[in-house]
């Protein structure tokens, strides 16, 4: 029973969090809201901080004794992956800017990006040329690098799921915000996983 309790509770966090920046929804509560609208997005981020305690005050509540843990020889794995997740963020957090992410320019300035960078425009630079959503990317060697019971094997299927999908999702919006120019990025670039990138570089040693 706790186990369902869980699901519920981290599936209805993911589906609440999301529904909260569709483009049906944003639309409508920009209507709404007129010129207040700029204080959207510093609500929505502190709606989901708050709105997530009381999950994860659940969540470590019923956590049992991990079946599987990173000790011995797998400690290096961990400790690379939990590494590549901070490097991810530090590296992303080079390319977005911050206070669009928090929603604080949005307040200063009256006006709304689809991407959490100072211009609003595509770019392609630096980790963004390697992956295209970096963040995203980051959240996946983290949750995994935890020692897991099946209270934290079932949040981080559920948060894996979530990523894919939200990820999904945020791009279809990018592509109508950007139509080819998107197209054509995303035929370049990646989505979480460098493989593209990784091709490149295999392919241009094999041509020297």
């Amino acid at each position: 029973m706790n186990y369902f309790i869980l699901a519920i509770l981290w599936i209805a966090y993911c589906t609440l969090h999301s529904a909260l920046i569709t483009p049906r929804v944003t639309k409508y509560i920009k209507r709404q809201l007129g010129e207040s609208y700029r204080f959207y997005r510093l609500f929505y981020n502190a709606f989901a901080v708050i709105t997530l305690g009381p999950v994860v005050f659940y969540t470590y509540s019923i956590r049992q004794i991990p079946f599987f843990t990173w000790d011995g020889y797998l400690l290096p794995v961990r400790l690379l992956m939990i590494a590549a997740g901070l490097f991810l963020f530090y590296v992303g957090s080079k390319q977005y800017d911050m206070s669009t992410f928090m929603g604080l320019r949005q307040i200063m300035e009256s006006e709304n990006h689809i991407l959490i960078n100072s211009t609003g425009k595509l770019n392609s630079n630096g980790i963004l040329g390697v992956v295209r959503h970096p963040f995203y990317a980051a959240i996946f060697p983290l949750i995994w690098a935890t020692n897991l019971d099946y209270t934290f094997l079932i949040v981080n299927c559920i948060l894996s799921i979530y990523v894919i999908i939200g990820t999904i999702l945020e791009e279809q919006k990018l592509i109508a915000e950007f139509g080819d120019e998107y197209r054509r990025y995303k035929k370049k670039v990646s989505m979480l996983f460098p493989w593209k990138w990784i091709r490149s570089k295999i392919k241009s040693v094999k041509e020297r």
